[in-house]
């Protein structure tokens, strides 16, 4: 078992708790059931951002209520994370085009290879671009 931050010299860092409401005090309360793995998980969340357990799960329930974030799950952040990538190459690939389309202005000479390259680059793109955006789709649920 882990020694704790008192025993080998360390300091703690105070638990942030939730900021008091404009609106008065919070006199509303209701319970919530978690099995030991799910505890496991949101306590380990709420230490993550240095917070009480009841304030984290009071504050990321507000903030999904009032649509602040959307939950996604850990296959869409990958997905997300897909298309970002493809953006910076898509990016990269039309700058290659309109540098070849400059050559071709200027009657310049370009090769098969060169126009077969750039367009390798683009169909691979437009492919990872096309998969993750079908991926989004499959996975999106239309709210009530």
């Amino acid at each position: 078992m882990a020694e704790s931050a008192a025993a080998n010299g360390q300091r703690r860092r105070p638990v942030r708790r939730r900021e008091r409401e404009a609106g008065g005090r919070r006199s509303n309360r209701f319970l919530v059931s978690y099995n030991d793995a799910e505890l496991t998980i949101v306590r380990e969340a709420a230490e993550r951002d240095n917070q009480a357990l009841a304030s984290w799960v009071g504050d990321a329930a507000l903030d999904v209520a009032t649509e602040k974030v959307v939950p996604v799950s850990a296959d869409t952040k990958d997905v997300l994370q897909e298309l970002i990538q493809s953006r910076g190459q898509l990016r990269r690939i039309g700058n290659n085009l309109n540098q070849v389309a400059h050559i071709l202005n200027a009657d310049g000479d370009v090769t098969d290879a060169q126009i077969k390259a750039v367009l390798k680059y683009v169909q691979t793109a437009v492919r990872r671009v096309d998969e993750a955006t079908l991926q989004l789709m499959r996975e999106r649920r239309p709210r009530l």
